[in-house]
């Protein structure tokens, strides 16, 4: 599998210095943003992520409301929630609106590096589902069409 491409988007700065180079230093290619606002304006310009990890609590706009936002315009991506501050309740939350897992700051980086492998071949096998159908459907299309002429 290719290296998974991810964005992580968290205000606290040097923690996402420090993880960009921790993630990077095993195969996975990582750019930022430092809000949920700025983390939506990257992903315009970035329809081939595979994942996010979204901290929970941000100022403006919160990573639930970030992760709603994700979900209607690439609900392909998968994304996993970082939390120094986890409550039962963000988590429920979280996860019925699609996060691929939750985990707690700090997390382990082998344990977080294995999540983002995870969560990109999903992302992956999702795409590839997709263009296995649109593929049998052509092929159906085609051949009715060449069945009437």
């Amino acid at each position: 599998m290719t290296a998974p491409f991810i964005m992580l988007v968290d205000d606290e700065v040097s923690f996402v210095e420090i993880l960009v180079k921790r993630l990077i230093k095993r195969n996975i290619k990582a750019i930022t943003a430092f809000s949920g606002e700025e983390g939506l304006e990257t992903l315009k310009t970035n329809q081939n992520l595979d994942v996010i990890l979204l901290d929970v609590k941000m100022p403006g706009m919160d990573g639930i409301e970030t992760l709603r936002n994700i979900k209607k315009v690439s609900p392909l991506i998968e994304v996993i929630m970082l939390t120094g501050h986890a409550t039962i309740e963000s988590a429920i939350e979280g996860m019925k609106l699609g996060a691929f897992d939750f985990l707690m700051k700090p997390c382990d980086i082998d344990e977080l590096a294995n999540k983002v492998q995870d969560a990109a071949k999903k992302k992956r096998a999702h795409e590839e589902k997709i263009r296995d159908a649109r593929d049998v459907r052509v092929k159906e299309i085609l051949s009715i069409y060449d069945s009437e002429y």
